[in-house]
Parts: C-alpha cells; structure tokens; sequence
C-alpha cells in the first residue's frame, strides 16, 4: 500500500484493472487474482523491494566450496541478503525504483524457481507458508484496492512520504503508513 500510495498513477492503473475484471458491485474472490497480472506484478515488484525478511535463515556449508572466487570454509554461517538482491543493479535496471511493470510478460515468480526474487527463500527449506502468504496478501491488496479509494492521513503528500526501512528480523517501514480509506 506504501508504494501505490506514493505513486498515485501505479494505483489507480491497479485500481482500474480490477474495475474492468471484478467489476464494482461484486467483492474480490480468489479466483479473480489469476485474472490480475498487474495487481500480480504489484505484489512482485512490492516482494522484490521490500521482501518480508531481509536475510533469509541461515545455512551451514557441509563442505568447503568456492563461490564466485569466494572461499566458504567448512562450518561456515552464511546468510542470503534477500533484499540487495533485489537492489543489485547487475540483476535489475533501475532497481531503487518501485516499476511493476518490468514483471508483465515476465516469468519470474516468488515461488523459489528464479533465484532473482525469492522473498520466501527457496529449495527444501523454503518458507513453509510460502502459499498461503502468497495467496493472502494478493487478496488482501485486492480487497484494499477494490473496497475502497485511499489518501495519505493529515493532507500529507505521496512526494513527502517517508519510505526509509527499519532493518530487524523482519523488514518495515520506519514510519508505519498512516491511510485512510474513503468509501467510493
């Protein structure tokens, strides 16, 4: 919600495509979200940038390995920085902005299969939740989008929106995002 709120015409494209497949009397099911591609790469973009857990869990090598001309001893903790992938401007053109539509006509999925975005980690011990969450939060914006028209609380403007991070075990935002919903 942060990043369409900071960027007023992503949302309202968003919007738009769930007036034309929903419809507006009729409330957001699940199997609307396959019909969605945009509101889909939304949800991409949005992991991409801002992905639940900025490292993934740590892992311990079983044997010394070499990578990329790294030496990783035997034993070693090694951590996935899941957020400077997302970042890393050798992957992605222009990565520091929110631009979901370098997901449209694109085969890159959350689901661990593409190792340039994988919020919920990947392999056997990839998140366990990874469907559930995945399905939630695509219905969830959806619902968001589709109930309600949306404005920055206190006249604050999307170009003035704080959208600095607070690093922990989980990524957030250092100033929580204060919306309110206006009925359409």
């Amino acid at each position: 919600m942060a990043e369409l709120l900071n960027n007023p015409n992503l949302m309202a494209k968003a919007r738009s495509e769930l007036g034309k497949v929903v419809g507006k009397e009729k409330m957001v099911e699940e199997s609307d979200i396959s019909k969605l591609p945009y509101l889909q790469a939304v949800v991409k973009e949005t992991f991409r940038l801002h992905p639940p857990v900025p490292f993934l869990v740590p892992r311990k090598t079983e044997m010394k390995s070499e990578i990329l001309g790294y030496a990783v001893p035997k034993n070693a903790h090694v951590l996935v920085n899941v957020w400077a992938i997302g970042r890393d401007f050798t992957i992605w053109s222009n990565p520091n902005s929110f631009v979901p539509e370098r997901f449209l006509e694109c085969e890159i999925d959350v689901k661990g299969r593409d190792f340039r975005l994988i919020p919920f980690g990947a392999g056997r011990r990839i998140c366990p939740g990874l469907l559930l969450g995945h399905r939630m939060v695509h219905l969830m914006l959806a619902s968001l989008l589709h109930s309600f028209d949306w404005k920055l609380e206190d006249g604050l403007k999307p170009e003035d929106m704080d959208m600095t991070e607070k690093f922990g075990f989980t990524l957030r935002k250092a100033q929580p995002l204060q919306a309110v919903p206006i009925k359409p």
